[in-house]
């Protein structure tokens, strides 16, 4: 590639083409506001020019705790153009998760939505490299300033000249495992998901409106909600709070979208939602998408029923930033992840690194151009994570006759019993067959004779009475072998889960 600096192409080549006028991104609430091109590239370089005017300078962090708003693309290019990394941060983390953050990636400048101040600002205020702190909306805090005040009257800056292969932004992982780690990923890797899944997956075209629960903060969303629509010239809808089954409905009745990007528990919710409605939202949906955890089958048919369009499950990390094996348009099989997307490579291996075969159980490894740089300052799991030109991802596959992927579990997560491999995900897309049963998390667990047999952590469905769960036993036995049927069934009103929707499974592990 030889653009470079990746606002050159994913921002200030719009106005050129003669999108100039055409709305970038538009809030979905009442008095939301537009974003247009015009507006998206002028904005970015004022925000450039203020951070230089603030010596903020080339290759200092720029901590993010933005909600999806227009301001947050805005920053994000503005920052790229600038030479400066911004650092796109959960919105939903504690304060001690932002203090070890702001003071592990020794942020220069904080950037902030006026809402999150009550659990962010405590930890602004101790962390030791931060010089800087930027407001947006409501009422400035003192030592801060308010995002208006901070670009008023900045100069345009050009984006500054740059490799493809310099890093140009952080995320941090989700921590489905344990704590966050810093991934640093290049310009170029933003346009390598473009083209592959954007383009060859997804389909995005100018005229699409896309609506992705998934939040810009994390790679899933940041593509579905910000790169995929920059690269065609699509508009995206912003949504600054939870995206609850409620908000969804009104969000797909009254923009009507065509592209509607979702996880795995929140399709579950909605399709529960409008079976008790007995009514669903008119979108002229064309395209859905689902990634952060595997699709169960079930949840997947029922969505067709409803809106006869198929969910593309897919899966992506952090590390590769988004989607490199999915399922696709007219070959969607429900229960499997389906199969490389163009442009990325698979393999799966045992705990030898030598190759499995069909129907066996192995880490799935994939290479590609989207593949992050490191983590920062965790030398030994990154020389662990990135192998080369390979990235392990932690989960256990194994690949059937037809050469599509079936998804068993995070490697964390897997475990034998009676000397045979068994996966969580089998047990709990079963577990979500049955009628009751509205979620499920299947993990390990010690018996009296110190052998591990699974124990399920169940949502019910509203109505469901706990005499379901003398059912669910046998209902498990029948469906995928009777060595997997969970000796242990708890109820409980929600599931651990990382603001991706990803179940954190070591959560349950350890309180089971």
């Amino acid at each position: 590639m030889t653009d470079g600096n990746a606002a050159l192409w994913f921002v200030d080549r719009h106005p050129r083409e003669g999108r100039g006028a055409k709305t970038a991104f538009r809030e979905a609430w009442d008095g939301g506001r537009d974003l247009s091109f015009d507006a998206l590239a002028e904005g970015s370089a004022r925000f450039a020019g203020a951070l230089a005017r603030a010596g903020v300078r080339r290759e200092e962090r720029l901590a993010m705790i933005v909600l999806d708003q227009i301001e947050f693309p805005v920053v994000f290019w503005g920052a790229l153009k600038a030479g400066v990394q911004p650092i796109a941060i959960n919105t939903l983390l504690s304060t001690d998760l932002y203090r070890a953050i702001l003071t592990d990636s020794r942020a220069a400048i904080a950037v902030v939505s006026f809402e999150l101040l009550p659990v962010v600002l405590p930890a602004l205020r101790e962390a030791p490299d931060l010089r800087e702190i930027v407001v947006i909306g409501g009422d400035t805090p003192e030592g801060a300033a308010s995002f208006a005040a901070f670009t008023d009257g900045a100069p345009a800056l050009a984006p500054v000249a740059c490799s493809g292969d310099e890093v140009a932004f952080w995320l941090y992982s989700s921590g489905s495992t344990g704590a966050p780690k810093g991934v640093r990923h290049v310009h170029d890797a933003l346009r390598v998901t473009c083209d592959t899944y954007g383009t060859q997956v997804l389909g995005i075209a100018e005229n699409d409106l896309v609506y992705s629960a998934a939040k810009l903060f994390f790679a899933y969303g940041m593509g579905n909600g910000m790169s995929f629509p920059l690269s065609v010239g699509a508009t995206a809808l912003l949504y600054n709070q939870r995206p609850t089954p409620d908000a969804v409905t009104q969000i797909l009745s009254a923009h009507r979208p065509t592209i509607y990007c979702g996880v795995p528990t929140l399709y579950a919710a909605l399709i529960h939602k409008w079976e008790a409605d007995g009514t669903h939202p008119d979108a002229p949906l064309r395209t859905c998408i689902s990634a952060g955890e595997a699709l169960p089958a079930e949840i997947g048919r029922k969505w067709k029923q409803v809106w006869g369009v198929d969910i593309m499950d897919g899966v992506g990390s952090t590390e590769m930033l988004h989607i490199f094996l999915s399922n696709r348009p007219g070959d969607v099989a429900y229960g499997t992840s389906g199969t490389a997307v163009p442009g990325y490579d698979l393999r799966l291996v045992d705990e030898t690194g030598a190759e499995v075969g069909v129907g066996e159980v192995g880490e799935l490894l994939v290479r590609g151009r989207s593949a992050a740089a490191d983590y920062w300052n965790k030398r030994d799991k990154s020389r662990a994570t990135f192998e080369g030109e390979w990235t392990r991802t932690g989960d256990k596959y194994e690949r059937d006759a037809s050469g599509r992927y079936v998804y068993c579990g995070r490697t964390d997560d897997m475990f034998k019993v009676s000397g045979i491999w068994v996966s969580p995900f089998e047990i709990e897309q079963a577990l979500v067959e049955h009628p009751a049963v509205l979620e499920a998390a299947v993990v390990a667990h010690r018996d009296d004779d110190n052998l591990e047999k699974p124990k399920a952590f169940v949502v019910l469905k509203d109505g469901a009475g706990e005499a379901a769960l003398a059912e669910l036993k046998e209902f498990i036995k029948e469906r995928i072998g009777k060595w997997k049927y969970p000796r242990w069934v708890e109820v409980v009103d929600d599931l651990p889960k990382t603001a991706t929707g990803k179940i954190q499974r070591f959560k349950l592990r350890t309180g089971a």
